[in-house]
């Protein structure tokens, strides 16, 4: 008899860990849509001019993204590895965009500048925070990922889709 209570205690343990992991799914889920669109506004640290252009750069891209449908979930995110300017999903697939900026186009202008020392570090970052980034936008699936390059150049704004791969 004391064994079926045992086993009759551990399936009811299980059910419920099961029922609390669903739940947490759950509300992860509806956390991240309930999330508005414009939480990146965020203000950032004021830093040097050179810095308050870049993110003026970011914030013009993350304006530009949303017109195009797609979703910016973080903006900058730093690890030793490196940064990513601005996480976004669009159709079905999550986007790593580097935003560059020039004030000229001598020297190759702003995407020329993503040359394959930074798309390694891109790529670096990316895999560090993928497993975070899939258990709390996407109840731990990892979607279809990209990199992608945004240049804001002058008035201009270039959307470089799938820029550089693995």
């Amino acid at each position: 008899m004391p064994m079926d209570f045992l086993t009759d205690a551990h399936g009811r343990a299980q059910l419920a860990q099961q029922l609390a992991r669903k739940r947490r799914i759950r509300a992860i889920q509806a956390a991240a849509r309930r999330q508005p669109l414009q939480a990146w506004r965020q203000p950032l640290t004021p830093g040097s001019p050179s810095q308050r252009q870049g993110h003026a750069a970011e914030s013009r891209a993350c304006n530009y993204l949303i017109q195009q449908g797609a979703r910016i979930l973080v903006r900058n995110l730093h690890c030793k590895a490196g940064e990513i300017d601005v996480l976004a999903y669009l159709d079905g697939t999550l986007i790593f965009i580097e935003v560059r900026q020039r004030k000229h186009g001598r020297y190759g202008g702003a995407a020329a500048s993503v040359n394959r020392t930074k798309q390694a570090r891109l790529i670096r970052a990316a895999r560090y925070f993928l497993p975070t980034i899939c258990r709390h936008y996407f109840a731990g699936h990892e979607p279809p990922c990209r990199f992608d390059v945004i240049s804001v150049q002058m008035d201009k704004i270039d959307w470089i889709a799938d820029a550089f791969r693995l």
